[in-house]
């Protein structure tokens, strides 16, 4: 099934496969905050969409 992400450079929604997906993490320095996120490369722009927890977790794809 495929997760919209939202290309700021082409200004467009687009759909990529969780074949080419790949999930992160981020935590801002001196804080305990963790915010969860999936990437991908879409036409050699780098996207990024955050997402609740429960998602992150319930999503199949390799971490960086």
């Amino acid at each position: 099934m495929p997760i919209e992400f939202y290309d700021v450079k082409s200004r467009e929604k687009v759909q990529i496969p969780e074949s080419e997906i790949r999930k992160t993490t981020y935590t801002k320095e001196g804080s305990s905050t963790v915010r969860y996120a999936l990437r991908a490369s879409h036409n050699g722009t780098n996207l990024t969409k955050f997402v609740k927890q429960a998602d992150w977790e319930a999503l199949d794809a390799p971490e960086e």
